[in-house]
């Protein structure tokens, strides 16, 4: 789940990182005020879930209080992704003499946490991997072990940091990794992280995503920083159809049946099992699918709590089909979940022999549950049929 800028500075200023003076605001009134306690110039940015607003005219400059007022209205219009904002962050302007890129995210192939840091802060980090990778240092350290400072003071200077630069960016280092795993983030980034011309150093703009299961273990901070419970937080604000998605999944406790993100597709997904529904979700875009949705289903949900799902996809505008798929389960009956998908389909007033593409759930119970789908003419798979072929199967009944 990702944070919004305003979100992640108010957990930086929790660990006492250099922030400079800002306000949020919500209204142009708001955002005069605090451009009148700032008393200077000041830069005023949109809240959005998503990168580039300054080539989108939703970052803008204001010198006196009644300037920041009148660029309120358009900075909030301003379309960044499709997205408009849900506020403004009005801060002070800081007079920059170098930016720098900071990063702590998890490298997949290496199992560990990674720093990332740059030299050549406020552009796009790929950018400078790839035309000046001697400017970018990959510093790795353990999530287990104990972590000092030594990683991260080896992080600034890899790329030439040296003298009193090296000694007052390397607190800031370290803070951001020891954030990085106290709140269970999959990325913490500062970009840019500037030396301002009287040599301090300050976070300009911060960047947050938490891992979504450990939503739970962090509900106070979660609460404090005023997100709420029903938002998912994807690279954009969470839709009504993946709100009503996690509302089934906490409505019955038993199992999964949500973790739901829409797409605009017309073949639905009922997926899951050990990392089953990533693959799956992959397979039927490889395939030529247009999927209308991801989730996750898994740990012996209960007939209601698949039944309630497969309506929602079901009732989904522009979804033709659905697509049952899960990994061999030896923790969900089969015929629990064939039970509920039929109940689901049935309720939706659709024929399952007509909506369901194809039923591909090996694993315990299976017996029983491709009775139940014999009855309703629904056509299944065992085991022996891959994942990759029962996704290319569903995607051959779109036509």
């Amino acid at each position: 789940m990702r944070f919004y800028e305003y979100e992640s500075k108010a957990l930086f200023r929790r660990h006492k990182m250099p922030l400079g003076q800002g306000e949020l605001a919500s209204s142009a009134e708001e955002a005069k005020a605090a451009a009148a306690a700032i008393d200077g110039p000041v830069v005023m940015k949109s809240q959005v879930l998503s990168g580039g607003r300054m080539k989108a005219g939703a970052v803008k400059f204001a010198d006196t209080p009644d300037e920041a007022a009148g660029l309120f209205a358009p900075i909030m219009a301003a379309e960044v992704s499709g997205q408009t904002g849900r506020s403004v962050l009005v801060e002070e302007k800081s007079p920059v003499a170098q930016e720098y890129f900071l990063s702590v995210t998890w490298d997949g192939r290496a199992k560990q946490p990674v720093v990332l840091f740059s030299d050549m802060g406020g552009i796009d980090i790929e950018e400078v991997a790839e035309t000046h990778p001697e400017h970018l240092s990959r510093t790795h350290f353990s999530s287990i072990l104990p972590i000092s400072p030594r990683i991260a003071k080896e992080a600034v200077s890899a790329v030439g940091v040296s003298g009193s630069d090296l000694n007052r960016l390397t607190p800031i280092v370290f803070e951001l990794m020891k954030i990085f795993l106290e709140y269970d983030l999959t990325l913490a980034e500062i970009n840019p992280l500037a030396k301002l011309e009287d040599g301090r150093f300050i976070v300009l703009d911060g960047h947050v995503d938490m891992e979504a299961e450990a939503r739970g273990r962090h509900k106070a901070l979660l609460a404090e920083l005023g997100v709420q419970e029903e938002e998912t937080r994807q690279a954009r604000p969470p839709t009504e159809f993946e709100i009503q998605g996690r509302q089934v999944n906490e409505a019955d406790h038993r199992g999964v049946a949500g973790n739901v993100v829409e797409f605009d597709g017309n073949l639905g997904l009922v997926i899951g099992a050990g990392g089953g529904s990533l693959t799956l979700f992959d397979a039927v875009r490889k395939h030529g699918g247009k999927p209308a949705n991801y989730c996750e289903i898994g740990g012996n949900p209960s007939v209601n709590k698949a039944c309630e799902l497969t309506k929602l996809i079901l009732a989904k505008p522009g979804v033709e089909k659905i697509a049952v798929m899960m990994n061999v389960v030896s923790n969900t009956r089969v015929d629990i979940v064939a039970r509920g998908v039929v109940k689901g389909c049935i309720e939706s007033g659709k024929d399952p022999k007509d909506v369901i593409a194809i039923f591909r759930i090996p694993g315990a119970w299976e017996e029983e549950g491709f009775k139940i789908l014999e009855k309703h003419g629904v056509e299944y798979c065992d085991r022996s049929v891959s994942m990759y072929e029962a996704a290319g199967r569903a995607v051959a009944k779109m036509g």
